[in-house]
C-alpha cells in the first residue's frame, strides 16, 4: 500500500449477526427421517457489513460503522461482538424491528441448515434521519466510504443520494444498477449479479470471456469507475476504461467455507484503494484477504499481518539474494521488523518447524537462507545433501511462518548479512550467541543475536544417520 498512515474508513449497510451452532448427530428423529443435531458450541460473529468493518479493523483501520438494528437480544449481541473487535458503531435502533440473525447449522463438520430471521422493509422514517445524520458525520471524517447493500432495508432512495459525490465510495451491492446516479469509485458485483444487469439472454459457458466481452458495458450500466466482478473460486475480474480487464486468481476452497469471503476482499480492496494503491494491486490484496478466511471455519477476518504475508507468498518466497535486499528495503519502509536465520535443512523435521515457527514470531518477515549443495557437501562430508537445493528451498517455502527463503554458496552467511541487515539473527541449536561467529557483524550492523531452542534427538544428521543403518 502506498502509505502507512492509519486510514479512516466508514462502513455503511445492512448489518447482521451469524451464528454458527455446531454438535453431532448420532441418531435420527423419531418424527421423521432427519438427524437430532447434540448442540455441542455456538460461535457468533458479525455478519454482512458488520463483518466488513471488522476486517478492515484487522487489516489496521479506524472504523465507524453505520446501520440499524432491532431492540433486541440479537442486535445486543452484535454490537458486544463488534466492540470486542475494536469497532466504533454508530448504530441507530429501531424499536419493533428484527436484527437480521442468519444460523448456521454444522453437524460434525458438515453444513446441513441455515436459517435467517430479518427485516427487509425499507427502514422508518425516524430512522433513516437518525441514520442520515451519523451518515454525514461518519462519511465526513473518511477516507473511504464503503456501501454493504443487501436488500436489507437500510438503503433508502435519499440514503444512497447522501453518498453521491463522496470522493471514494466503494460499493458492494446485490443490485449496482440503483447505485449508478451515485457514481461510485468502485462497485463489486458478483457473476449472477452481472448477468442480471446485463440481460443480454446469453448462457455463458466461459464467465471470464463473458465478461471480458462486455467490460465497457458494465462500466456504463453500473456508472462506476471500477468494476471488480467476482467469480467464486475462480477469482475475480477488474475492469476501468482504456484498459484490458484485469484478472486475479483464487485458490479452490469448499463453497461452505466461503462465508464471508466476499465481505473480506471488499475491506482489502477499499482499503488498499484509500492507501493509494492502484485498482490492480488492490483486486490482488483483496484476493489474498478472502484466501486467508476461506481456510477458516465459520465467520472470520483477515489480519493485516496474514494479508502482508498472503502478499508475499503471491510475489514469490524464493528470491534470490539481490532481488530479496530490495524487498526487504521495502519492508523496512513499512517499519517491519526482519528476523534471518540460515542452515542446511537437509531432512526437514519437528525441530525445525518448531524451531521456525519460534522465529517467526519475533519479528515481521522471516528469511531463511539455506546453504548450497556444494556448501552442505562442504560442512556435512560425503554423501550430503540428500535431497537438493531446489528441494530444500521449496519445502521450506511451503511452512506458513517462512516469508523468504534463499541460498548462499559461502561457509558463513557473512556476505547475505550484510545485504539483509536483520534486526534479529536467530539460530537453533546448543549454542550460545558468544559461538557464532557472525554474531559480531550482526551487532555492528545493529541486529540482535538470539538462539532459540534445541530440540534434542531430532536433527538431520541423526535421521540420515538412523535412515542409512537400517538394514
Amino acid at each position: 500500500m502506498g502509505t502507512e498512515r492509519v486510514i479512516s474508513a466508514a462502513v455503511v449497510g445492512d448489518v447482521m449477526l451469524d451464528s454458527w451452532l455446531h454438535g453431532s448427530a448420532k441418531r435420527l428423529a423419531q418424527e421423521a427421517p432427519v438427524p437430532v443435531m447434540s448442540l455441542e458450541n455456538t460461535v457468533d460473529a458479525p455478519g454482512g457489513a458488520a463483518n466488513t468493518a471488522a476486517n478492515l479493523v484487522a487489516l489496521g483501520a479506524r472504523v465507524r460503522l453505520v446501520g440499524v438494528v432491532g431492540d433486541d437480544e440479537c442486535g445486543g449481541t452484535l454490537l458486544r461482538s463488534l466492540h470486542l473487535r475494536g469497532v466504533e458503531t454508530d448504530l441507530v435502533t429501531v424499536p419493533g424491528r428484527r436484527t437480521a440473525h442468519k444460523r448456521r447449522l454444522v453437524t460434525s463438520g458438515q453444513l446441513t441448515a441455515r436459517y435467517d430471521e430479518e427485516d427487509l422493509d425499507g427502514i422508518p422514517g425516524h430512522a433513516e434521519r437518525a441514520l442520515l445524520a451519523r451518515l454525514a458525520r461518519a462519511a465526513a471524517q473518511a477516507d473511504v466510504v464503503v456501501a454493504c447493500d443487501y436488500g436489507g432495508g437500510v438503503f433508502t432512495p435519499a440514503v444512497r443520494r447522501a453518498l453521491a459525490g463522496v470522493p471514494l465510495l466503494v460499493v458492494d451491492a446485490h443490485a449496482v444498477a440503483a447505485w449508478r446516479e451515485c457514481g461510485p469509485a468502485a462497485v463489486l458485483p458478483n457473476f449472477a449479479e452481472v448477468v442480471r444487469l446485463v440481460d443480454d439472454g446469453v448462457d455463458p459457458p466461459d464467465r471470464p470471456a463473458y465478461l471480458s466481452a462486455r467490460s465497457e458495458r458494465l462500466l456504463e450500466l453500473t456508472g462506476a469507475g471500477i468494476v471488480v466482478t467476482t467469480l467464486d473460486g475462480e477469482g475475480t475480474l477488474l475492469h476501468r476504461r482504456g484498459r484490458p480487464p484485469y484478472r486475479t486468481y483464487a485458490r479452490p476452497a469448499p463453497q461452505h467455507m466461503a462465508t464471508g469471503a466476499g465481505d473480506t476482499f471488499t475491506a482489502a480492496f477499499a482499503l488498499w484503494l484509500a492507501g493509494g494503491a492502484l485498482p490492480e494491486e488492490a483486486a490482488e490484496a483483496g484476493q489474498a484477504a478472502a484466501g486467508v478466511v476461506v481456510r477458516r471455519q465459520g465467520t472470520a477476518v483477515c489480519t493485516r499481518h496474514e494479508l502482508m504475508r498472503a502478499l508475499r507468498r503471491h510475489e514469490g518466497t524464493v528470491q534470490s539474494a539481490e532481488s530479496l535486499a530490495q524487498l526487504l528495503d521495502e519492508h523496512r519502509r513499512r517499519g517491519e521488523r526482519v528476523v534471518f536465520t540460515n542452515g542446511c535443512f537437509d531432512v526437514l523435521h519437528r525441530g525445525h518447524v518448531a524451531y521456525l515457527e519460534e522465529a517467526g514470531r519475533l519479528g515481521d518477515v522471516l528469511v531463511v537462507a539455506v546453504n548450497s549443495d556444494a556448501g552442505v557437501a562442504r560442512l556435512k562430508g560425503p554423501g550430503r545433501p540428500v535431497n537438493p537445493c531446489e528441494d530444500r528451498m521449496s519445502v521450506l517455502a511451503a511452512l506458513n511462518d517462512v516469508d523468504y527463503v534463499t541460498e548462499f554458496d559461502e561457509d558463513t552467511p557473512e556476505r547475505l548479512l550484510r545485504m539483509v541487515r536483520p534486526e534479529i539473527y536467530v539460530k537453533g541449536g546448543d549454542y550460545t550467541p558468544e559461538m557464532l561467529s557472525e554474531a559480531p557483524l550482526v551487532r555492528s550492523l545493529g541486529g540482535e543475536v538470539r538462539v532459540l531452542g534445541y530440540v534434542r534427538d531430532r536433527s538431520s544428521t541423526a535421521i540420515i544417520g538412523r535412515m542409512r543403518a537400517t538394514p
